[in-house]
């Protein structure tokens, strides 16, 4: 289960602490919006769907306020969610143009000059 430690707590550092607590949050979170979710499609009384989609809604603010703080608070995050979020096209080649894009030329310029 994603809320408990696989290693012991005394060996983690406080970063490591922090951020498990933030995503144990977040797929708290993540599994209330899909419950509220599911109940909003199924209710047919408007005055409670109202209700359980706002209950919905606010679940999902918390999990943004938790994406935004693991975020900053985890490069790996920053740096993906740099390449998929608020992206256009195919979701599964965003990784492929960001590799092509931003690989950097390591030759040395070594072969280029063949005439030398």
């Amino acid at each position: 289960m994603a809320l408990e430690y696989h290693e012991p707590r005394e060996l983690l550092p406080e970063d490591v602490i922090k951020q498990h607590r933030a995503i144990s949050s977040l797929i708290e979170e993540l599994e209330a919006i899909t419950w509220y979710n599911q109940r909003a499609a199924a209710e047919k009384e408007p005055a409670l769907k109202k209700i359980v989609e706002h209950n919905r809604d606010e679940e999902i603010e918390h999990a943004c306020m938790l994406f935004e703080w693991l975020r900053r608070n985890f490069p790996r995050f920053d740096e993906n969610m740099k390449t998929y979020l608020f992206s256009e096209g195919d979701i599964t080649e965003l990784e492929d143009q960001q590799d092509s894009g931003s690989k950097k030329d390591n030759s040395l310029g070594i072969g280029k000059n063949k005439g030398i």
